[in-house]
């Protein structure tokens, strides 16, 4: 029966008779202990409360109620899936020689952060552990995510297993293989490459050092889940930026072992309560640190129309013998959006240098291998401007890059933005991040003023979530945000981070199978098909 959301009477009525007919039904699944804890009414009283509240009072402690036992159920559901997998002992515990790899680590050209040491501690903990790992390592740009990738490849290879290292693009593959070849030169470590791009001979052989085992690690692009790619004892897999590719994507690399570890890495950080409510039965590691000696980005913001000012400070740092980027939000010219395109923009620069300067145009529609070409010049420097779309975000590492000009700034979240940033300062010479933008609303213009104040990718990923919201960061509705009847990740982050905590210690010691307190919660579980006696 269809009501008219506007026949309030009615709809009171019909709520009010589902109430008399079937309160005394409606099941308490919040454990007493947990109950009193928090004081918290009963969940039969509490939906009552939230139609007909008698106080504002009452209706506040309702939601309370409503809130932490929609975060409960739903954080028991992932932990429960992050128990099974420890629980389980399938993985393959990797047995390495630990004095050789602190020999290994001591030969690096630099000391490691006090952070990497602690991550590389919690990943060598779980390589040796009889379960598979399931860790995502997330840090910000710049902060040494690959170092620490490479000592837990390391350690994998000493153990007598191979690693596989896969990233979204070929640019990013080859700058990833070069980095390792550089750190292997003084070992008896093989490493090898295989994208799209990889001549027929060439793959050849690795597939069968591969398959034969004497190829310790491949790094590659998706040319690393085809059929044919077959390891002999694989152990590790990590996947860098890992949001780029699909989940089946991922599962068929991990699938080319048997229960494998499984490292993913990210350059995006993410809001401790996105963390928790989409990747909670995954264990987690943060690089919050950064190295010695990077230089902060000096970040401007500016009116959209302060292009010619900005092409000719970057000029003045053309003649200095470095490079710059130019990011607009759009391909071509759109006759509904008055937005600043790659292709008109790239043409009013090549005007403005007459000549001076080459010129580079890169977007999404562009053909993988033209892509590539067009990155690879820029790299080369036989293009000393690179104007782009978002495509160059994750991927392209060039030291000599300076500055980097995005216009129509104000079209971006935060988080993307910091990402486009992160792509100069990656050198010894002071670099800039030039914002274009007029933005018209009050949160557009604040966004603009936090990333001129601040560097850093974690609290400008908060910031991003509290001011866009859960459904525009990241794109995590189509990342599988889970949709909650009243919870609100956001609205509601300390009761979440409650909630979380309460999951864990009952899981830690066996509680929640045992206490007859939290019969009523396994029951609900176990009527929604979680099936939580399965898991003991």
């Amino acid at each position: 029966m269809l009501i008219r959301a506007s026949n309030k009477k009615t709809l009171l009525t019909l709520i009010q008779s589902a109430l008399e007919d079937y309160y005394a039904m409606i099941p308490e699944v919040v454990p007493e202990s947990l109950r009193q804890q928090y004081r918290l009414m009963s969940h039969k009283d509490a939906i009552k409360a939230m139609h007909f509240p008698q106080t504002q009072e009452e209706f506040q402690q309702a939601t309370r109620q409503i809130v932490y036992q929609e975060f409960l159920i739903y954080q028991l559901k992932l932990q429960l899936i992050r128990f099974k997998r420890k629980a389980s002992h399938q993985g393959q515990p990797i047995i390495y020689d630990v004095e050789k790899l602190k020999q290994f680590i001591q030969v690096l050209p630099f000391e490691l952060t006090d952070g990497q040491k602690k991550v590389v501690n919690e990943i060598c903990r779980d390589l040796r552990a009889p379960f598979e790992m399931n860790r995502l390592l997330q840090g910000d740009v710049g902060s040494g995510k690959t170092v620490v990738a490479v000592i837990a490849l390391v350690a994998t290879i000493l153990g007598g297993y191979q690693g596989a290292f896969m990233v979204p693009t070929e640019i990013l593959a080859e700058q990833h293989f070069q980095t390792i070849e550089a750190f292997f030169a003084d070992t008896d470590y093989s490493v090898a490459l295989l994208t799209g791009s990889t001549k027929t001979k060439a793959r050849r052989e690795i597939l069968e050092q591969l398959a034969e085992g004497s190829l310790d690690l491949v790094i590659g692009t998706h040319a690393l889940i085809q059929d044919d790619v077959v390891f002999n004892h694989l152990g590790l897999v990590i996947t860098d930026e890992q949001h780029r590719f699909g989940v089946n994507q991922r599962q068929k690399l991990n699938e080319k072992g048997t229960n494998p570890n499984v490292l993913y890495m990210t350059a995006t950080p993410i809001p401790r309560t996105l963390a928790i409510t989409l990747m909670g039965e995954m264990d987690v590691s943060i690089l919050a640190q950064m190295p010695d000696g990077r230089i902060p980005i000096r970040t401007v913001w500016s009116k959209s129309d302060q292009l010619l000012q900005a092409l000719t400070f970057i000029e003045k740092e053309l003649r200095k013998g470095r490079q710059a980027y130019i990011i607009t939000p759009l391909i071509e010219k759109s006759e509904l959006i008055d937005l600043k395109n790659a292709e008109e923009m790239h043409q009013k620069v090549v005007d403005f240098y007459k000549g001076e300067w080459e010129i580079g145009l890169l977007h999404g529609r562009q053909k993988a291998e033209e892509k590539d070409a067009i990155m690879h010049a820029f790299k080369d420097n036989r293009y000393q401007v690179l104007v782009s779309t978002t495509v160059i975000e994750v991927g392209l590492n060039v030291p000599n890059a300076t500055v980097m000009v995005i216009q129509d700034a104000e079209r971006f979240g935060l988080a993307q933005l910091h990402q486009l940033r992160g792509r100069v300062g990656r050198g010894s010479a002071e670099s800039y991040c030039l914002l274009l933008a007029n933005p018209k609303t009050e949160i557009g213009k604040e966004r603009m003023q936090i990333m001129t104040e601040s560097t850093d990718g974690f609290y400008l990923s908060q910031k991003d979530l509290e001011l866009r919201g859960s459904g525009d960061v990241f794109g995590v509705k189509q990342a599988g945000m889970p949709e909650f009847k009243y919870a609100d990740v956001i609205k509601h982050a300390e009761v979440l981070e409650t909630a979380n905590r309460d999951v864990i210690l009952m899981l830690s010691d066996q509680t929640f199978f045992e206490d007859s307190d939290y019969t009523s919660l396994r029951n609900y579980l176990d009527s929604e098909g979680n099936l939580a006696k399965k898991f003991q």
